[in-house]
């Protein structure tokens, strides 16, 4: 038994609440279960210097964890300097899977900015960051190119994300902090609306895995996101 109660292939109560900024282009509250991330999407009219005369834009994101996002406060990373190794990674992941899903020769020498806040952790918060990061994104393309400043449609499949891991010798989709922090094996996985891969993390953290269970992992991944993109496709009002 799942110390939630869940089946082995059942996410926790996932939401999407776009449009929740006053300001951004575009953005999304999202829920994995007790996770809540606030992403936000800004536009910028140039890409950065190192496209220049490309024709092509560019989609990034920053990615931060307020300080009572845990069971106990963490200094804010300004406090330290700079930006700890884990956010950079994340926030890297985060950009990578956000362009799989764009053209970004159809959106111009441009910039899309998407910020993910944690507001509050309990396991998977760079998935639930990267799904609802997508709805925003999407959210403020829509914005743009209503209001003429995409002449084209930038966007070209879905993408989400979801966690899976091994816990008590059984794999398992959608880890929550109570179950990732003992897991045997833990992997992050980010899938296109068509179910291609984008990206694959995974990871023994006691003894290794068999390929069976990375497979196992991968189907439950491929189920998990098919969910996911259905509920973006409801927020987004789209079919």
């Amino acid at each position: 038994m799942r110390p939630s109660g869940r089946a082995l292939d059942q996410l926790r109560d996932v939401t999407l609440k776009p449009d929740v900024s006053l300001h951004a282009e575009g953005s999304c509250l999202v829920s994995f279960g007790r996770t809540q991330v606030l992403c936000t999407a800004t536009f910028e009219e140039r890409a950065p210097p190192w496209l220049k005369g490309s024709g092509k834009g560019w989609v990034t994101a920053e990615y931060g964890m307020l300080p009572r996002a845990t069971n106990s406060r963490t200094r804010r990373e300004a406090k330290h300097g700079g930006q700890t190794g884990r956010s950079q990674e994340i926030q890297r992941l985060i950009g990578r899977a956000l362009r799989a899903g764009v053209d970004l020769h159809a959106l111009g020498e441009k910039q899309i900015v998407v910020d993910c806040d944690v507001l509050q952790a309990d396991g998977g918060t760079r998935t639930a960051a990267i799904t609802g990061g997508f709805v925003a994104l999407w959210r403020a393309c829509a914005k743009l190119k209503k209001a003429g400043t995409l002449a084209l449609w930038p966007i070209r499949t879905h993408v989400a994300a979801v966690s899976c891991g091994v816990y008590a010798g059984r794999t398992v989709l959608d880890l929550d902090y109570a179950e990732d922090s003992v897991a045997g094996a833990d992997g992050n996985f980010v899938l296109t609306g068509e179910g291609a891969l984008v990206e694959a993390q995974a990871s023994a953290e006691g003894e290794a895995f068999s390929e069976e269970q990375f497979q196992e992992m991968l189907r439950l991944a491929r189920k998990g996101i098919g969910e996911l993109v259905d509920l973006q496709k409801q927020a987004l009002g789209v079919s």
